[in-house]
């Protein structure tokens, strides 16, 4: 498979694009497809409706179920989000979200929270200015020149959503770095098979 990386032609990241929905319902399971229409179509708009910005318990519990469900089921880490006390949930994620644009800031804000590691720091961030933040995925990250092996630290997403920045800024307007990173996740179809959550 060509990488896309390397392509310069919107039309060819547009088609992959257009590819997410079918290969989200191609990973086989059951709640993803409506995980991630949650993710995608709702929760940006619940976040900033909010006088102040910011993700309740429920809600990051929900993402991190989103997050493995399209990645890797860690029952551990989704018992540790949810017990988070729900009061520091939403005053940190606030705080996290005041430091946009920041390039690592609110990554390492909310991945002071038990069970938050920067991958799902980043949905929150994705979902909150997806124009600033893509979510970071492992295999998207093995397509970006230069990320070697990742490391899931908040200076190792800087790098990865910089890439994923400048690349938006050469597709042109209509791309963001969350729509850069799910073309190139569709690209490569997915995860199948590497975990399973029911």
């Amino acid at each position: 498979m060509a990488t896309l990386w390397k392509s310069d032609e919107p039309d060819e990241w547009r088609e992959a694009l257009g590819r997410y929905d079918e290969v989200v319902e191609r990973q086989g399971v059951a709640k993803l497809p409506e995980l991630d229409h949650w993710f995608r179509d709702e929760l940006p708009g619940l976040i900033a409706a909010r006088k102040t910005p910011h993700v309740t318990h429920a809600e990051l519990v929900r993402l991190t179920e989103w997050k493995m469900a399209r990645g890797i089921w860690r029952p551990r880490n989704l018992a540790l989000v949810r017990g988070n006390d729900p009061a520091l949930v939403e005053k940190t994620s606030a705080a996290a979200i005041a430091r946009i644009p920041h390039p690592s800031e609110p990554i390492a804000l909310l991945a002071k929270l038990a069970g938050v590691g920067p991958a799902t720091a980043s949905g929150v961030a994705s979902a909150a200015a997806p124009e600033v933040y893509p979510f970071f995925d492992e295999l998207v990250a093995a397509q970006v020149p230069g990320m070697g092996q990742v490391t899931f630290t908040p200076k190792e997403y800087a790098r990865y959503a910089e890439a994923l920045r400048d690349r938006a800024a050469r597709l042109g307007a209509e791309w963001t770095p969350v729509r850069v990173e799910r073309a190139l996740w569709a690209h490569v179809g997915g995860k199948a098979g590497t975990r399973r959550a029911k």
